[in-house]
């Protein structure tokens, strides 16, 4: 009688997650996977499918904290417009943790190396960044109804200009900037959309 296979599918698929947020997909070979997850190769392919159907599953994960921190922050009805995206920003991208800040973001760094992906896998890519591009529109065109924007900019620009220091922030973040230089570079952002 075979044994079934013993694991924490949760550690497997953030310490797999972490591989492809940290190396990316192409160089995340299976048996990197394998060696950072634990399991073995039967496993992976009977539990998570082929390594696509994986990263598609650590995506998921991922997407999961992303919702938390938008909950928490853009999504926070407590929180008034400006209050809200100062949070967001600072849970996304200045508060997280040393390793993580320096890993960057694995939506960005999945997007800035995906000339390999199928088209399933963009969508995915492009849908999970559109949920955060969302909840900053939202927040952008209350800001813009409570006359709260600088004269000329509208709800769509501001949100275009905040993602963009976003995903900026993410990349310049694998670089090693720090905490400090990036509330910078967030406070000159508001400031030059704020009324």
């Amino acid at each position: 009688m075979a044994r079934p296979v013993e694991f924490e599918r949760e550690d497997v698929l953030a310490n797999a997650m972490e591989q492809f947020w940290r190396e990316g997909y192409e160089a995340s070979s299976v048996q990197k996977l394998l060696d950072v997850t634990g399991i073995n190769r039967g496993t992976l392919y009977n539990s998570f499918g082929d390594k696509d159907a994986f990263f598609k599953s650590c995506l998921d994960k991922y997407n999961g904290l992303l919702k938390a921190a938008i909950d928490a922050t853009l999504g926070n009805a407590e929180l008034k417009g400006w209050d809200a995206i100062e949070a967001y920003f600072g849970a996304a991208v200045t508060a997280v943790s040393n390793k993580q800040r320096n890993l960057g973001c694995l939506l960005v760094n999945s997007v800035c190396g995906s000339v390999n992906y199928d088209k399933e896998v963009q969508k995915l890519l492009k849908a999970s960044l559109n949920n955060i591009r969302k909840a900053l529109l939202d927040r952008s065109k209350e800001l813009e109804k409570a006359g709260q924007l600088k004269k000329g900019v509208v709800a769509d620009t501001a949100t275009e200009v905040l993602m963009n220091t976003l995903n900026g922030l993410r990349v310049a973040s694998r670089t090693g900037k720090t905490p400090k230089q990036m509330e910078e570079v967030v406070a000159f952002t508001i400031a030059s959309l704020k009324k």
